[in-house]
């Protein structure tokens, strides 16, 4: 049977495999989502169906926009990039040179390289879930941690922490917070509707996330590799995520609200070499940066391997990272293109294939594109 689901907006006929991919999700139980495939930073697919709530009564729209969890590291790693990119920060350097009262409980030795890689030993957010809504209270408590193992000598996935370490230092460096450095530096001259502390005017455009069937507002993330052992550290809730104070607050790892066009958008300036639509955000060798492999081998966390570059995962030739619930982005610089997509609708991690089937069927349309 041919998909049912109502899909919106415009695609390339050579592309038709995406927005029936995404028909398919909608029909086989998807709350609601969005698709987008840029090419040479041009969309080729830009779509969208079903609905924003859970009772699924409002639909999704062209400027819904939801919270993509872990796809905001992408966008925090881009502003540490823009940064190395321009000379003010050292990549090779001790944190502890941006950030001194960092050099605490041993950390002298964490690199800048260590954040952006997961390799700084320092995975674990172990307090209260409202500290990470006050920037002062959540760097604090990680200035005091001691790593748990030789930075640089081991991965293990910064779900939460990565986002405020990194922070700080653009912070440090720039005199303004991630959020505020992505809307002006990035967001800003592309026009992309991603925000990293989402202020109220934007609230009613919002799609909250849906648990996975059978699960309510207390599920909590887990890490994909470890089936229900549950992830070290304090554990985030659909609630939290759902909440006011998350939206309002910048927590760069994970509180990130856009939808797949601007998604695809913003990582489209890393798979055109680092300029897009005459905005010039890096250059090409700032952008083949973030390819150099950082680690590969298990991850301590994640419990698979993974491969590592410079704030993003490394999946053979292309460049990405997925979020908490199923939104994920991926790069083919050599392709020069991006497929982005988002959803409310979350699934288990071990069942959730969402991401990678979008991306496959981009590649039918890129086979078609280049013949």
């Amino acid at each position: 049977m041919p998909p049912m689901a109502d899909i919106q907006g415009s695609y390339d006929g050579l592309f038709t495999a995406v927005p029936n991919r995404l028909a398919e999700m909608l029909d086989a139980g998807d709350t609601g989502g969005s698709v987008a495939v840029f090419v040479d930073g041009e969309p080729v697919v830009d779509v969208w169906g079903g609905f924003a709530d859970a009772e699924r009564t409002v639909p999704w729209e062209r400027d819904t926009i939801v919270g993509v969890f872990s796809v905001t590291k992408t966008m925090t790693a881009l502003c540490a990039l823009v940064l190395a990119d321009r000379g003010e920060l050292d990549v090779d350097a001790p944190v502890a040179r941006y950030w001194p009262e960092f050099a605490a409980a041993g950390k002298e030795r964490v690199l800048v390289r260590h954040l952006l890689s997961h390799t700084a030993g320092l995975p674990d957010w172990d307090g209260p879930v409202e500290e990470i809504y006050d920037w002062a209270s959540a760097t604090a408590r990680l200035v005091a941690q001691a790593p748990q193992w030789e930075p640089g000598s081991a991965a293990g996935y910064h779900s939460l922490t990565q986002g405020f370490l990194v922070g700080e230092v653009v912070w440090r460096i720039s005199g303004r917070s991630v959020g505020e450095f992505f809307a002006q530096e990035i967001a800003g001259p592309l026009g992309a509707d991603f925000h990293i502390g989402l202020a109220a005017e934007h609230d009613r455009r919002v799609a909250l996330t849906v648990p996975p069937p059978g699960r309510d507002e207390e599920y909590a993330a887990s890490a994909p590799g470890r089936g229900s052992t549950p992830a070290a550290g304090t554990a985030i809730r659909v609630r939290d995520g759902n909440s006011v104070a998350w939206r309002r607050a910048q927590i760069p790892a994970a509180s990130g609200f856009g939808n797949a066009r601007s998604v695809a958008l913003v990582q489209s300036a890393m798979a055109c070499g680092g300029t897009l639509r005459g905005v010039r955000l890096l250059s090409q060798a700032g952008c083949e940066r973030a390819w150099e492999e950082q680690f590969s081998g298990d991850d301590r966390v994640l419990g698979m391997p993974v491969r590592w570059g410079l704030g993003y995962g490394l999946f053979g030739n292309t460049y990405g990272w997925g979020g908490w619930g199923g939104s994920m982005v991926m790069i083919e610089p050599e392709a020069r293109m991006v497929v982005a997509y988002v959803t409310n609708q979350m699934r288990e991690p071990a069942d959730d294939n969402r991401g990678l089937e979008i991306v496959m069927s981009a590649y039918d349309g890129l086979v078609g594109l280049r013949a």
